[in-house]
């Protein structure tokens, strides 16, 4: 086949090559035939079962993509555990906090499979946002009235802020709370994304989306301490650099907290 005549379309694989009981593969979602078709479709026919590939996977089977699963299993919290009222690093803001409570929140720390090695799920805000502008975040908020709990609410922000639907994603457990500078206590929910998802940014609130290997992230040696001035206060805060991005503050707690409670059960 010349290259002109070749199909453009990628294969779903990602290198999970195993069979479940309803005859799909765990991880492209096809079956048999449709693995043994795949060289001989055009692109019209390769793109309709792209599309419909999404749906056939359960958020059930999500878990057993990722080669850290077991490990995450002991370094969680359960999804049905009570939150501290505190954050774990509570006593390093004492001094900037506004003496109201703070206000509840939740972010997914999504983690993608991929046939390299597990990715983690990062969004960068537009830079005119008013606040935390241009900054890399989880994608999350504030917890409505209306949400269940934390998970709810992290999962309602993220359909809203990046279309992330929930048949395509799978709660594993929760990290301890963080408290932030701006008056939040966020609890941040890991969970499993299916590779097969494709973002779609909110425009109004996120610029970009984008991947950073996790093995990269839980290495201590990539995480440093930065000495900043807040409210006339010095603090320190972490951060990491990955290609153009600067994944600090809030984000880059959350990533150490995950990384220390992963040391913490290997």
């Amino acid at each position: 086949m010349s290259a002109a005549s070749a199909p453009s379309l990628l294969s779903p694989c990602i290198g999970v090559c195993r069979m479940r009981a309803d005859g799909l593969c765990a991880g492209c979602l096809r079956t048999l035939d449709e693995i043994a078709g795949w060289a001989r479709m055009g692109d019209d026919a390769r793109s309709t079962l792209m599309s419909a590939l999404p749906l056939r996977r359960m958020p059930a089977d999500l878990p057993a993509l990722l080669p850290e699963y077991p490990q995450l299993q002991r370094a969680l919290h359960p999804l049905d555990a009570v939150p501290p009222a505190r954050g774990w690093n509570q006593t390093e803001i004492d001094d900037v906090l506004r003496t109201k409570p703070p206000a509840a929140a939740a972010v997914l720390a999504g983690l993608v499979p991929r046939a390299n090695g597990t990715t983690v799920l990062l969004t960068r805000r537009h830079d005119d946002l008013r606040h935390h502008g241009g900054q890399v975040s989880f994608p999350g908020g504030r917890v409505d009235p209306g949400d269940a709990d934390a998970i709810d609410a992290a999962l309602r922000e993220s359909h809203e802020e990046i279309a992330l639907p929930r048949h395509q994603v799978q709660p594993l457990g929760l990290l301890d709370p963080l408290a932030t500078v701006s008056g939040f206590l966020v609890t941040p929910v890991v969970a499993v994304v299916d590779p097969a998802f494709v973002p779609v940014p909110n425009p109004g609130e996120v610029a970009e989306v984008f991947e950073v290997p996790l093995d990269y992230l839980m290495a201590p040696d990539n995480l440093r301490s930065v000495e900043l001035s807040f409210k006339g206060r010095a603090r320190t805060v972490l951060e990491y650099d990955w290609a153009a991005q600067r994944i600090w503050g809030a984000t880059a707690a959350i990533l150490y907290n995950l990384r220390r409670r992963l040391e913490a059960v290997a």
